[in-house]
């Protein structure tokens, strides 16, 4: 995991490539996908390395997501997942079994790392990534943040312990993720920065999938109300506008059903 500064003085991104997370987006229609969520975040998008079903999307010419059009192949539902970084994606993926969570695909040897897909002991969805390729990590745009993630789980402590010991964080190594507490909240950061929100609350049966536990990724845009409604124009629907302490966000979903919170840059 990274958490150093580059040679241009900002920091390193917190997700990216050779971050401490990756964000990756699970879709049925990658065409489809790709021309919503360019015009959502202005991304542009390149092929991957992994072949035509998967895309990278682009801040300029910085990396800042995954597509990959495996919904169907992997019978799993159209998502945004993280992928965290490990050290090792064979023992980290032996850490989350030991804990009562779940190993749903690999670890597989994919392009220029090894990768598993995975859901904590209540069920939210996550991905391990172990890098094997070196890399030169970019900066970040504008010195913020590509993204940043939120876990609406059943009660933040014990998801904090478990994805503690899964992923190393707080364990004191060089560039490794430190845990902290807000109130009732868990806080994330690495390199001084703020990765993820751990929140209690959420509902295992529950039949609305924002009480469900889950990853949240939230995308920073410089005008969320523009952003809101490119995404209403292009077949997304609002699910949920919250003002918190951090700032203003809303929750949509993409025509295909993928849920995402798009959130004022200034709180990234």
């Amino acid at each position: 995991m990274t958490g150093d500064t580059t040679g241009s003085g900002l920091r390193a991104p917190l997700t990216g490539s050779t971050a401490p997370c990756w964000v990756n987006l699970m879709t049925r229609d990658l065409e489809s996908a790709q021309k919503f969520y360019g015009a959502v975040m202005g991304w542009t998008f390149r092929q991957g390395r992994l072949g035509r079903e998967f895309a990278v999307a682009r801040r300029g010419d910085v990396p800042v997501a995954g597509l990959g059009a495996v919904a169907t192949a992997y019978r799993v539902a159209v998502a945004w997942t993280p992928y965290f970084a490990v050290r090792d994606a064979d023992a980290a993926a032996g850490r989350i079994r030991e804990r009562s969570g779940t190993v749903a695909v690999g670890p597989l040897t994919l392009s220029k790392g090894r990768g598993a897909l995975a859901a904590d002991r209540d069920g939210a969805s996550f991905g391990i990534w172990e890098r094997t390729a070196p890399t030169t990590p970019p900066p970040s745009p504008h010195g913020r943040s590509h993204a940043w993630l939120r876990l609406r789980t059943r009660n933040a402590f014990d998801a904090a312990i478990f994805y503690g010991e899964v992923l190393e964080w707080a364990s004191g190594r060089p560039g490794a993720c430190e845990v902290g507490y807000e109130k009732d909240e868990v806080i994330v950061r690495c390199g001084g920065r703020q990765l993820a929100r751990i929140g209690s609350g959420a509902v295992e049966a529950a039949p609305d999938p924002l009480v469900r536990p889950h990853w949240q990724v939230n995308f920073p845009v410089d005008d969320l109300a523009a952003a809101v409604a490119t995404a209403r124009d292009h077949g997304g629907s609002l699910v949920e506008e919250l003002s918190r302490p951090e700032g203003h966000e809303a929750t949509l979903v993409d025509p295909e059903g993928g849920l995402f919170t798009l959130t004022d840059s200034g709180s990234s």
